[in-house]
């Protein structure tokens, strides 16, 4: 439907007001990410992250060309932040199993505090799942814990090694995730009141990551 003012320069399809491509672009991921977090995924529309915006719906399908995409490109940055998240944690120790461990509670803490969007990262359902950008973001987060299973094993390139540091990376992988998943669907509630489910997180999940990787003489 017309609106019947002047189209903007640039001729993007149902863009109001004073948007350049690359502000429409953070201002509708910005969007997305706070239904996810409203919401979550089930939640998501094109047209409530283009209402958000102030926009018509025409405009994130001109950009993003579904809802998958504008779901993937959230994602993508979610990614990219995690791996800042996990590099930051990892430069906080220098013994390698304390660096493990700091991870570790880097990436449960970034769980809590973007619940929407760290589910949506892991619902291939709803992304472009053969997304090379969407690939490239997850194994660069992955890439961060691995580097940091290399140090706590000594690891050698060697096959044996390279085993051992894949099954160490996935048990690394699942102990975190499971915990944060736990987490944010609410199965640490009565244990952890009358704490906030933070302190909680900060009180308890330490012991989990020694037990899992204690230091190594």
């Amino acid at each position: 439907m017309k609106s019947g003012k002047a189209k903007p320069k640039g001729g993007d399809p149902g863009i109001r007001g004073n948007y350049h491509h690359g502000t429409l672009r953070d201002a509708l991921i910005r969007a997305t990410d706070d239904i996810l977090s409203e919401r979550g995924a089930v939640g998501f529309t094109l047209r409530e992250a283009a209402r958000r915006v102030g926009v018509s719906v025409a405009a994130p399908s001109h950009h993003f060309g579904s809802a998958a995409g504008l779901l993937t490109e959230a994602a993508i940055v979610g990614f990219e932040e995690l791996t800042c998240v996990l590099r930051a944690a990892a430069d906080t120790e220098t013994a390698p199993a304390a660096r493990l461990r700091a991870q570790g509670l880097g990436y449960v803490r970034f769980a809590l505090a973007h619940p929407g969007r760290f589910q949506l990262m892991f619902r291939h359902d709803l992304l472009l799942a053969d997304d090379v950008r969407l690939s490239a973001a997850g194994k660069a987060a992955l890439t961060e814990l691995e580097a940091s299973v290399r140090a706590y094993l000594a690891a050698s390139d060697d096959g044996a090694a390279n085993e051992a540091v894949r099954s160490t990376v996935l048990g690394a992988w699942s102990t975190v995730h499971g915990f944060a998943h736990l987490a944010l669907d609410g199965k640490f509630t009565a244990i952890s009141q009358p704490r906030s489910l933070a302190d909680f997180v900060s009180d308890a999940l330490p012991g989990v990551l020694l037990a899992a990787w204690p230091d190594r003489k």
